[in-house]
């Protein structure tokens, strides 16, 4: 297949820098490594019946009060946002906790990037911890994709970046690009050696700052690659699994 023929790849480095991407008709990969999109992968894969991302703090409060069997969290720099009941910790998340409600979450920089974007045709969320599963569901939709940085503040960020090349590396039989984001972020993920990736993002600013909330466990576990084989697909403003959406759509009429 010529290059041309190939669904095209870019990455959006910043929220920022998101008006300069066409995201019509593309998947949406939304970015946010520490920690947002590797607590939604945890909690969807240890049973959740849904993750609901909500722009602010009051928006999940209310969301939540109005949901039964509800979780209200998220955090606004690093922290537990007042009046929310957990943090944006994927370990806060257990099967045993979560299995069966709604999760509504609210973040620094994810979920307001995720609320950012209109007309695509999916928005998927991604980290290392469902990234096999993510990069496989988008060579079997053979679309055109945009990789979203959720990045700190609008200002770019390491580990986003490196997942967004990690990704790239993986997929350069797939898709085309002519984009030099995505030859800057398939550097980096190839000096980072591909494989320790937490002993990589230790000289990030990202991680020092939540290092200084002792989250050094937490970020361990959100660069540790496929522990949650998972596709997180919003759906009528909510996230859910791929697999869930898919089994749906075959299900007979009753």
């Amino acid at each position: 297949m010529n290059d041309t023929n190939k669904p095209g790849l870019e990455i959006c480095l910043s929220p920022a820098l998101l008006h300069l991407h066409d995201t019509v008709g593309k998947i949406v990969v939304i970015i946010d490594v520490f920690r947002a999109t590797s607590t939604i992968a945890a909690a969807i894969d240890n049973g959740a019946e849904c993750v609901i991302p909500v722009a602010t703090v009051a928006e999940c409060i209310k969301t939540g009060a109005a949901i039964k069997n509800s979780i209200t969290a998220g955090e606004r720099d690093g922290k537990i946002a007042p009046g929310l009941q957990h943090g944006n910790s994927p370990s806060e998340y257990p099967s045993s906790f979560v299995s069966g409600k709604t999760l509504v979450l609210t973040t620094t920089n994810g979920t307001r990037l995720l609320h950012m974007i209109k007309n695509a045709d999916t928005i998927i969320t991604g980290a290392f911890l469902n990234i096999s599963a993510v990069c496989e569901y988008l060579i079997q939709q053979n679309k055109s994709v945009v990789l979203g940085c959720a990045s700190w503040k609008d200002k770019f960020n390491m580990e986003d970046t490196l997942f967004a090349g990690a990704v790239a590396d993986r997929l350069q039989d797939h898709f085309h690009h002519n984009d030099d984001s995505v030859r800057a972020a398939i550097h980096l993920h190839r000096s980072s050696g591909g494989k320790d990736y937490i002993n990589f993002l230790r000289d990030s600013a990202h991680y020092k700052r939540l290092s200084a909330y002792g989250l050094e466990a937490d970020m361990e576990y959100c660069a540790s690659t496929d522990l949650h084989p998972v596709v997180p697909v919003l759906k009528d403003g909510a996230l859910v699994s791929s697999t869930r959406i898919m089994t749906e759509a075959v299900m007979p009429l009753l």
